[in-house]
């Protein structure tokens, strides 16, 4: 298994320092924003789309120093009820795609994206109860006429450019769980998969090993984000699991993002490499660092060592003993 790093994290470095620097790290892959919530600081679309000689000092800078592109980041939302804010989402993805395709970078993380209640909607809402019967209704609103028209459409795109796409499964969209995920994927075509995070899993009740299990047998899981999630059950019984408390309010909050190894123990994430391998997936875990309590650098490095520590680097030899 190879180990990346989301490019997120070094916004206070220019493009040739923070390769350099996850290169030091002992790092074989970088995941970069493109656009949307991740930015495009180091990776700017329409000048590399452009422009055959800069996509080529791009490509070198990052070969160079040995690394691949693990995959491009756009997550944002492209069925936003403002229709503003949905188009610049789907020009940001769409031209991510291409991007990918020119430079033979095999996946684009994104959202699904969350519609409105109805056409009239300036917000976004996030139906996760069947009752009152309004909110059965909104849901079914945004999977029929929203979510699944777009991501046909887009599905057919991305395979037209032969560039998967990994959805994470993040509360808040319409797209956060297995289950989700594969009803999309069933309505699409197979290049739309998961960027699971199991950080996001956890705070769901949803147990990683479980749902790589599930996804692994669909060959659903197309990229993967390591960070970690602390539980605090004390904090859960008073605020439970939906706590709307800001991140920075740890002492109190029902759960709080941690560092790999600070929520889970390194065992834990040791099974779930070995999960992720028996289950069909054998290709990056890409760092993603926003533990409120650590600095970039403390929980950067922190997660690079402990998933060193339990990492899967070989592929296996032929059963020797029997």
């Amino acid at each position: 298994m190879k180990l990346g790093v989301f490019s997120v994290l070094f916004q206070d470095k220019n493009f040739e320092e923070m390769l350099d620097y996850v290169a030091d790290s002992g790092l074989d892959m970088i995941e970069i924003g493109t656009g949307g919530n991740p930015g495009d600081q180091f990776c700017k679309l329409d000048e590399l789309l452009e422009s055959e000689e800069k996509r080529k000092e791009f490509k070198e800078a990052i070969d160079k120093r040995g690394l691949e592109i693990s995959a491009f980041s756009c997550h944002n939302n492209p069925i936003s009820p403002d229709p503003e804010k949905a188009k610049r989402s789907d020009d940001v993805l769409r031209k991510t795609i291409r991007l990918a395709n020119l430079l033979n970078v095999p996946v684009v993380n994104t959202f699904s994206g969350i519609a409105g209640s109805d056409e009239t909607a300036k917000f976004p809402n996030w139906p996760v109860t069947p009752w009152p019967d309004a909110y059965s209704e909104i849901y079914q609103y945004q999977w029929e006429k929203k979510l699944i028209p777009y991501w046909k459409d887009l599905a057919e795109f991305a395979k037209e450019q032969d560039v998967k796409i990994a959805i994470e499964l993040h509360a808040g969209f319409l797209v956060h769980t297995p289950y989700t995920l594969l009803k999309l994927r069933e309505s699409t075509n197979e290049y739309i998969g998961a960027n699971l995070d199991p950080s996001h899993l956890w705070w769901q009740g949803i147990d990683p090993i479980a749902a790589i299990r599930i996804l692994g047998k669909e060959n659903a899981i197309h990229h993967f984000h390591a960070k970690d999630t602390y539980i605090n059950q004390e904090n859960v019984n008073m605020y439970g699991l939906t706590d709307m408390q800001p991140y920075g309010s740890v002492e109190t909050r029902a759960w709080t993002f941690r560092t790999v190894g600070y929520g889970h123990s390194v065992y834990v994430w040791g099974d779930i490499i070995s999960q992720l391998i028996i289950n069909g997936y054998d290709y990056v875990l890409s760092i993603e660092h926003e533990d409120p309590i650590m600095s970039i650098d403390e929980g950067f490095q922190k997660a690079c060592k402990n998933l060193q520590s339990v990492n899967v680097y070989d592929k296996p030899t032929d059963i020797w003993w029997a």
